[in-house]
């Protein structure tokens, strides 16, 4: 079944937000099972179980039991997805609300796939209500969530506040003073739904983040993100995304990569049968896929792209670039005879 995930963006700041509270580094990848490489590019995808199991670690290593509301808190949402900070510019804030579901798939994406927010009025209150499933099973992405929600839009704001409750379905912590001063409005606990209370007239808001041009070149980016996040929903297209920033390190096997899953070689194998391919064709297609876009867009030598892709020498890449479209490598970079007419 299809894996929640988050950006490893949103790891990334986890990770470092915890090393500046004191945490060890080594000690959170391990404990993680994160390893560097993962963080490199903000857009890769981390198992959800294994940023569940960094925050974890951080909370533990920081000494700080409310180390999430203290995440929450200190972390700009730029900083864990900058997708969602995209709006309509000429938008309100109820207007922008599933654009906001939408993108914010791309810092979170849970299994279901489903909309992780709605809208509940009641009279001139509204209800904005995570519904996420089992919440309480990690009630932190909870309290970072509506922490970072709050005071960002403090922040924003210049101090006003939307929110004028929030309401959580885990029990009363013993840190119950920090949600107070993190909060400053009512925080009630073991409530029948995990919800930020808001008026209505905020719904009517305009909201402007970012400059128009900014604006529609990360939605571009954000659209071109979210496709590839519907990709992966397959076990091959898990597979293509690790294996992507492996191929030059030489560590794309099949044992990284079910590693990495979660999985065992055995089932990573089966789960690839059943959708028609071996992860010896996967690999193969990805590396001609890179290929043909590296040499084509003219970004890289030949020698370069057979580093990026894997190949223990040129030469080997030049057969395989052969194989796959019938000429050299060479010959598709070479510099093409321009008419004089």
């Amino acid at each position: 079944m299809p894996e929640s995930t988050v950006a490893a963006s949103a790891a990334r700041a986890l990770l470092e937000f915890a090393a500046s509270e004191g945490a060890c580094r080594a000690a959170l990848f391990e404990r993680s099972g994160i390893v560097p490489s993962e963080l490199e590019d903000p857009d890769s995808r981390v198992p959800f179980l294994k940023y569940v199991a960094l925050m974890r670690a951080s909370k533990e290593l920081c000494g700080d039991p409310a180390f999430a509301l203290h995440f929450g808190e200190s972390v700009d949402v730029s900083e864990i997805s900058a997708a969602c900070m995209i709006v309509e510019p000429t938008g309100s804030w109820a207007d922008n609300f599933e654009q906001m579901n939408r993108y914010g798939r791309l810092a979170v994406d849970l299994a279901d796939g489903g909309r992780r927010f709605t809208l509940e009025r009641e009279d001139e209150r509204v209800w904005v209500v995570d519904t996420r499933p089992n919440p309480n099973d990690f009630p932190e992405l909870t309290e970072s969530t509506f922490a970072r929600a709050v005071c960002t839009s403090r922040r924003l704001l210049g101090g006003r506040q939307p929110m004028k409750a929030v309401h959580f379905t885990h029990a009363a912590p013993p840190y119950v003073d920090e949600y107070e001063r993190v909060f400053q409005m009512p925080v009630v606990f073991e409530s029948d739904r995990n919800a930020m209370l808001t008026g209505a007239e905020w719904l009517d808001y305009k909201i402007e983040v970012l400059p128009r041009s900014v604006n529609e070149v990360l939605r571009a980016h954000a659209e071109e993100l979210l496709e590839r996040l519907d990709g992966s929903k397959s076990t091959r297209g898990r597979v293509e995304e690790l294996l992507t920033p492996l191929l030059r390190t030489g560590g794309a096997s099949v044992g990284a990569i079910a590693g990495r899953m979660g999985l065992s070689r055995q089932t990573l194998f089966r789960r690839l049968k059943a959708e028609g391919v071996t992860f010896e064709k996967v690999l193969d297609e990805l590396r001609r896929k890179l290929a043909l876009q590296y040499l084509g867009g003219g970004k890289v030598s030949v020698n370069e792209a057979a580093y990026l892709l894997g190949f223990s020498a040129p030469a080997s890449f030049s057969r395989a670039f052969k194989r796959w479209t019938g000429s050299s490598p060479r010959a598709m970079c070479a510099p093409k005879a321009h008419s004089n007419i």
